[in-house]
């Protein structure tokens, strides 16, 4: 690292952009991944270098960055490529609430905003602890989270903790612990076994398509799609493991089990 604390961060996933403007250190911010919408001025404040498997490596070498911030194995070659090229790199590899977190702390840390990390924490902590108090005692809906399509995917841990904080009960909690997608691939078969009560869809940056849920061989039985409670819930919302998941993600999630 050139510099420590860091003056110029190139951040290639959206959740940690959200921190670094949530802490007031946006400044810092040098470069971003193609798919940073939060807060709304990032898009005309921060130039894109990447998008999410793919960066231009050129690009953010002559952002001449202190540290650049990734986000989970999928990752795993651009960080590599980074590294052979002398840059500092943090990969965060967060998949559960604990997990976001430690994200939060440290790069709050990392950037001289270890007070106003750990005190953002601490209100997200309060958040969650009020919403799954006044969620006590209510029915606890059985609730399906897709992550994609084809293949179906259920959702990772930290939608699945979400929903719990939410009053749901995850349809395939076996599965949440699973990191990587493909240990969570799940057949048509098993869902209509399961009977969910809510179907949540983020197809992971692709448009949710109610009629192709509920147009699937048997799942006319599943109560989700008899009463019609099948959800989207937008990507940026809920499949960035950051403040966007905390917030508006959970909020959606409440909204769709009330």
């Amino acid at each position: 690292m050139r510099r420590f604390p860091p003056e110029r961060i190139v951040c290639l996933t959206e959740e940690t952009v959200e921190t670094l403007y949530l802490l007031g250190a946006d400044d810092l911010i040098v470069g971003v991944s193609g798919y940073a919408v939060r807060p709304k001025q990032v898009r005309r404040e921060k130039p894109r270098v990447s998008a999410f498997t793919s960066a231009d490596i050129p690009k953010i070498l002559a952002l001449e960055p202190d540290l650049v911030l990734t986000f989970s194995d999928l990752q795993a070659d651009i960080v590599a490529e980074l590294i052979r090229r002398g840059v500092a790199v943090m990969a965060y590899n967060q998949r559960d609430i604990a997990g976001i977190f430690a994200m939060i702390r440290h790069l709050g840390t990392m950037v001289g905003k270890g007070r106003q990390a750990a005190r953002l924490v601490d209100h997200y902590q309060k958040r969650l602890d009020g919403i799954a108090a006044r969620a006590e005692g209510r029915a606890r809906p059985l609730v399906y989270f897709e992550e994609w399509d084809a293949p179906m995917i259920s959702g990772i841990c930290w939608v699945s903790e979400l929903i719990e904080v939410a009053g749901g009960r995850e349809a395939f909690p076996d599965l949440a612990r699973k990191d990587a997608a493909r240990d969570r691939i799940v057949t048509s078969e098993q869902v209509v076994a399961r009977a969910p009560d809510v179907i949540l869809a983020s197809w992971c940056g692709k448009k949710v398509r109610p009629e192709k849920i509920t147009a699937r061989p048997g799942w006319e039985a599943i109560p989700a799609v008899r009463d019609q409670r099948i959800t989207e819930i937008k990507s940026p919302l809920i499949l960035q493991p950051g403040p966007a998941a905390l917030t508006d993600g959970l909020d959606a999630i409440v909204a769709a089990l009330a």
